[in-house]
């Protein structure tokens, strides 16, 4: 039998009790009277609920708790009262103290900052307190708002003179709020902010006004230092800061900024199959050689890179071409290919004299290929923002340079995945085969005890596709020691229940750790779909908040780094770094029947 303490309930007794009496509970010390309640059950009673509203009644209704702010005729903002528990002062005898605040549940944009503003807290002490629906906002915000309308929402500097002590103190509460939002924002969102013209603008501004303020209100220097050391800003004048060098702001040139941007660039070496590679904007024709050379075991001579641009242009690059264009694209389909090119684009091999290869994985430790795969995806992870899933989610359909990090680390996902259908479907005997399919489990159980379950999953989906499960014979031969171990960690990819295996999993695991994205892009979409990002023209700040809680999940996976897994040898480096993939279902599946003919 549950009970709620909140409401009232009465009991209708029998007869032979005392006709019509009533028993009621009105708070917790009543519920300790259990001996009645179950003697009364025992003589037949009935249990009701009293949904009458008496002055006893301690439930209040949503809407008593919401609080709305109107501006013209209009709803602007609503707020729902929220209790909080903080730690109790110092002086003071009790634990804990309980307090009251207003959290937003809709509103404009403006009225919504403004709130939040309001109910930053300031320690004399400490500075500034985190808050989490500052975070919230600040994760979230250009869902409803470009960064050009925050930058014009934020409350702007005034030069005026204030009278009284208390006017001046309340404009000096209000600078150091808006200085530790603006703190907040540009040490969450720096990487997007490096390159915004209107940001730099609001800097500039906002640090003229700063500074003249700094002559009457002094308790603004640590304020100006903090954001100076988070905005990489470099003043001439050391004392009072009077003078701000605009040009030696230490931003990043766009140049620079772009080169750092690394994508997985594919160069194919038959016509359905290629060798996919870390490149960025500065990469030249000669780096990709080298490195298809080596992997291919081919003298580096003999070969030359073409760019092939639709419909039917071809364009041979020179050693010091660059591959990508300014926006990361490449060039064309990249070819690997004979220098004896012709007037037909010869491929420097097939998918036959590609099978006859020895596999190469055999010879690998499976613990140093689990090391060199989950060093090359948290080099990737490590560098994925919250806000890439909030722009992925929202900016689908639009193409966003925001979204670098997390797009590389969703392609090499995938690619890991058909890595391992074409290892397996590309080693000829049946003996090997087996060899592999038990390597490829073990890597996977590897991956899974070093927390990277981005390749876990992808291991474990690459075996599980249709071209290779279907392979009878050779699943035949597996181990029974083997096969217990893959339905073992097949369990954690089991979607059944809201793939409730892999969360519990997932959530014992300690940080560092790799999430399978997909299925956080899932859950942030789930709540997109089914919640409105506006209702009556507000905000919708609790579908936001439930975002922003969503995609925190990065920020805690990533709160210590991966340090005991970055080392592992070159040669599997090489081998792991440069995987060959077969991106063709058709041509999988015609490998597959090749090695296994249907019955």
């Amino acid at each position: 039998m549950s009970w709620d303490c909140g409401l009232r309930y009465m009991f209708s007794v029998s007869p032979a009790l005392q006709q019509g009496s009533m028993c009621i509970l009105h708070d917790k010390e009543d519920l300790s009277r259990l001996e009645m309640v179950q003697k009364l059950a025992k003589d037949g009673c009935r249990f009701l609920q009293n949904h009458s509203k008496g002055p006893e009644r301690t439930c209040e209704s949503d809407e008593a708790v919401r609080v709305r702010l109107r501006e013209r005729g209009y709803d602007a903002l609503a707020l729902r009262r929220m209790s909080s528990e903080r730690p109790a002062p110092a002086d003071s005898s009790a634990d804990s103290v309980v307090s009251d605040r207003y959290v937003v549940v809709s509103g404009t944009p403006e009225k919504i900052l403004e709130h939040l503003l309001n109910d930053v807290t300031l320690d004399d002490d400490q500075g500034t307190t985190q808050d989490t629906l500052l975070d919230d906002f600040l994760l979230t915000y250009p869902v409803f708002m470009s960064t050009s309308d925050l930058c014009q929402a934020l409350p702007t500097y005034c030069t005026r003179r204030y009278r009284g002590k208390e006017e001046r103190k309340e404009a000096l509460e209000r600078k150091r709020k808006v200085l530790h939002l603006v703190s907040q924002w540009l040490s969450l969102c720096k990487h997007f902010l490096r390159e915004d013209e209107h940001v730099k603008l609001f800097m500039k501004t906002l640090y003229r006004y700063v500074l003249d303020d700094l002559y009457e209100h002094p308790a603004l220097e640590t304020d100006v230092r903090e954001l100076q050391k988070l905005y990489q800003l470099h003043l001439r004048h050391k004392a009072l800061f009077h003078q701000l060098s605009l040009k030696e702001n230490g931003l990043q040139s766009r140049s620079t900024q772009r080169e750092t941007k690394e994508v997985l660039c594919h160069v194919y070496i038959t016509t359905d199959s290629y060798i996919s590679m870390k490149a960025h904007a500065g990469t030249a024709a000669q780096e990709l050689l080298q490195a298809v050379a080596e992997r291919m075991d081919v003298p580096q001579g003999e070969l030359v890179l073409v760019a092939v641009t639709y419909p039917e242009g071809r364009l041979l690059l020179q050693p010091q071409d660059r591959v990508l264009t300014d926006s990361l694209r490449p060039v064309g389909r990249l070819h690997m290919c004979r220098k004896d090119l012709g007037d037909v684009l010869n491929p420097l091999t097939d998918n036959s004299e590609l099978q006859h290869r020895t596999a190469r994985m055999l010879s690998l430790n499976t613990w140093d290929v689990a090391v060199a795969l989950t060093s090359f995806d948290w080099s990737i992870f490590d560098s994925v923002h919250e806000q890439e899933l909030v722009y992925f989610t929202f900016s689908r359909r639009t193409s966003s340079n925001h979204t670098v990090a997390l797009e590389l680390l969703l392609q090499r996902c995938n690619e890991v995945q058909l890595w391992v259908m074409t290892e397996v479907l590309l080693c000829p005997t049946l003996c090997k085969r087996v060899q592999l399919i038990k390597k490829f489990i073990k890597i996977a159980a590897h991956c899974k005890a070093q927390r990277n379950l981005s390749c876990f999953f992808a291991i474990i989906l690459g075996l599980n596709t249709a071209a290779v499960s279907r392979l009878s014979q050779t699943w035949e031969k597996i181990p029974g020691k083997f096969k217990k171990l893959f339905s073992e960690l097949e369990t954690v990819t089991d979607p059944s229940l809201n793939h409730k295996a892999y969360r519990d999993s997932f959530k014992k695991m300690k940080t560092p750790k790799i999430p399978f994205l997909p299925l956080l892009l899932k859950d942030i979409t789930f709540i997109h779909e089914g919640n409105k990002t506006f209702h009556d023209n507000l905000v919708n700040f609790e579908k936001l908040h439930m975002i922003a809680d969503t995609v925190r999940l990065i920020r805690q996976c990533q709160r210590d780094h991966m340090g005991q897994y970055s080392k592992s040898s070159c040669e599997v480096r090489a081998y792991t770094d440069h995987l060959h993939i077969i991106d063709n279902q058709q041509t999988l599946f015609e490998l597959s029947h090749r090695l296994e003919p249907r019955a």
